[in-house]
């Protein structure tokens, strides 16, 4: 097994993410072979070093993936400085171990994937990887199909009138608040955003603020070009 970053080899235990890591190495938080290290590129080889995080042993967490209807007015964040609800608030222990796939903005609700695999999550979020994300979109004034041609992504006019227009957006990067830009760019305002889809898996019936757990078999069957490593392990 070859040397890692310490914030690296946590992320990859599935305990914090990379950010998480890196903070709670800078705090004093982590001992590796029983002292404390407090720099997050200290490299270290997992299965052989033992790594210790708030006096606890870091042991790799359970592979977990769930499916999360995301309310308008929550932001993905493990915490918010200004005091604003997060999607681990709305969770709970539920998302105890769990890292979110990208982000949803704040006013943007539905689809969002939070796992305990960081390989799935690096993988879905990798723009190489072209993972396409379905949006159901409402935006100020009349919209049609010509007015979109010059706009990135598969774009589908469902309904337009003269007060406001539903179409459907599908993108493959995840890019911020990439799909308010575009509209923009146009002279329309978005006024309603949800993800319905992201690559095969969707939202489905899911109520807002609603989660299910996705089995190794969906992941495997929804992304069949992943090569996941983490999920064919189990």
């Amino acid at each position: 097994m070859k040397k890692i970053p310490l914030n690296r080899a946590l992320s990859k235990l599935g305990v914090l993410s990379r950010a998480q890591a890196t903070d709670a190495i800078l705090a004093g938080r982590v001992r590796v072979n029983g002292r404390p290290v407090r720099k997050p590129t200290t490299m270290v080889v997992p299965g052989q070093a033992r790594i210790e995080l708030d006096g606890g042993h870091a042991r790799k967490a359970p592979w977990r993936t769930i499916l999360f209807h995301k309310p308008r007015g929550v932001v993905t964040t493990r915490s918010d400085p200004e005091g604003r609800k997060t999607v681990y608030d709305v969770l709970g222990d539920e998302a105890r171990g769990l890292i979110a796939v990208g982000r949803l903005d704040l006013a943007t609700s539905g689809l969002l994937v939070l796992t305990s695999d960081t390989h799935l999550a690096d993988w879905l979020t990798d723009p190489a990887n072209g993972v396409p994300r379905l949006y159901v979109v409402t935006v100020r004034g009349r919209v049609t199909q010509d007015d979109v041609v010059s706009l990135p992504g598969d774009i589908r006019v469902r309904k337009t009138s003269n007060r406001e227009s539903h179409l459907l957006v599908e993108l493959r990067e995840g890019k911020n608040r990439e799909v308010r830009r575009m509209f923009d760019a146009i002279g329309h305002e978005v006024t309603a955003l949800k993800r319905v889809r992201f690559g095969e898996l969707e939202l489905g019936t899911l109520a807002p603020g609603q989660f299910r757990e996705v089995l190794h078999r969906e992941i495997a069957d929804a992304f069949p070009a992943a090569a996941l490593r983490e999920v064919q392990s189990h």
